[in-house]
């Protein structure tokens, strides 16, 4: 194997496939990047057995690609990432010698190093399911935003760690929850396919930090596998097995209190109180009445803080509520609107917080049952 390259344009394509590579990869190989090189291309792939990346560099593409010689090697990803990204050149030269011994040269620079061989890489399934829907990569990023922050980071309840996907009726449904929290948004799609999935967050953060231009993506979707299509990438993820919960319920039908409020003025009032906490978390307390809007914290450790609200109009009978502020604080943030509304059912039950701008976008957050 032997080629000539683009250095800007393999860093750019290893830095991709390389986020699906894990500290902890169950086989030696997936250590590693593997390098299929034919007559017209080179095929990049990467994999820790749930999440899998592939691209391509083709001579199709606007960048230097001369291929000398065709043939395939898996090469440790931090060693080929590190010296890619240091070499002082335009243009890498990678050539193979007896199946595992790797040269990466300049002119002036030459580093050799030991490959795996391509047989030991196991084989994976990218054939791309029938079902699919597309959408564009500026949607995609504000859905993931939306919801994946809520999503459950514990292993008692595996069906938690990853975004519910309901594809039904030509709409599409993502909600997440870690049971404090919870996190929906939906969006119409050009499709009438039919699946309830559960997609990893830890592959959907992946993807998220590999999107870029507007463009198109095409989803395809299975009952094992979800795919993301886009340009010259592809990134496959397992789904997490299980039901997800009926979090329907948990959505109050009546409200009798509602705040409205600028997204700036709360966001920086939390965040200015946001240093006292108790045992690591910080408890804010509203409280609310036809005359103010008052956000306090305290802590007899640390001290105390109160902001009222400039910007708050309130309407209902008085309230007192205590939350979680970091929660409160990544559902405002997530909404991306200049005004919020707060809707309120009682002191000890679930809120949500919505924007009259995007009304499918909702964020329901669980009060807290003690304040000090």
């Amino acid at each position: 194997m032997f080629f000539k390259v683009d250095k800007k344009q393999l860093l750019t394509k290893l830095n991709v496939v390389s986020r699906a590579i894990s500290n902890y990869s169950p086989l030696p190989a997936f250590s590693g990047i593997k390098f299929d090189v034919n007559e017209n291309e080179i095929c990049l792939m990467a994999s820790d057995s749930d999440i899998s990346i592939k691209n391509y560099i083709s001579k199709r593409d606007e960048c230097f690609l001369e291929i000398e010689q065709t043939g395939s090697i898996v090469i440790e990803a931090k060693y080929i990432l590190d010296i890619v990204r240091k070499m002082d050149t335009e243009v890498i030269s990678i050539e193979v010698a007896d199946g595992v011994n790797v040269k990466i040269y300049d002119e002036t620079s030459e580093f050799n190093i030991i490959g795996i061989y391509a047989n030991e890489y196991p084989m994976i399934d990218f054939t791309k399911g029938e079902d699919f829907f597309t959408i564009s990569t500026m949607k995609l990023k504000s859905v993931l935003n939306q919801t994946l922050f809520a999503t459950s980071d514990k292993d008692n309840r595996p069906y938690l760690n990853g975004i519910n996907v309901h594809i039904h009726d030509g709409h599409v449904d993502c909600t997440a929850t870690d049971s404090y929290r919870l996190a929906k948004t939906s969006f119409e799609v050009d499709s009438t396919i039919d699946y309830n999935i559960i997609i990893p967050s830890k592959s959907l953060n992946e993807l998220l930090k590999s999107l870029d231009d507007d463009q198109e993506i095409k989803v395809h979707v299975s009952n094992k596998k979800v795919q993301f299509v886009f340009e010259d990438t592809l990134i496959q993820t397992r789904l997490i097995e299980g039901s997800f919960p009926d979090t329907n319920k948990l959505i109050p039908e009546q409200f009798q209190y509602e705040l409205k409020v600028e997204t700036r003025d709360i966001l920086s009032a939390i965040d200015r109180m946001s240093f006292i906490k108790n045992d690591g978390i910080n408890i804010i307390k509203l409280e609310l009445n036809e005359n103010e809007s008052i956000l306090s914290t305290k802590s007899q450790d640390i001290g105390s803080a109160t902001e009222i609200l400039k910007t708050a109009s309130f309407n209902g009978e008085s309230l007192a509520i205590s939350f979680n502020g970091r929660y409160v604080f990544e559902a405002i943030r997530a909404i991306h609107a200049d005004t919020i509304t707060f809707k309120f059912s009682g002191e000890m039950k679930p809120f949500i917080i919505q924007s009259e701008e995007n009304e499918e976008v909702l964020q329901l957050v669980l009060p807290v049952r003690t304040y000090l």
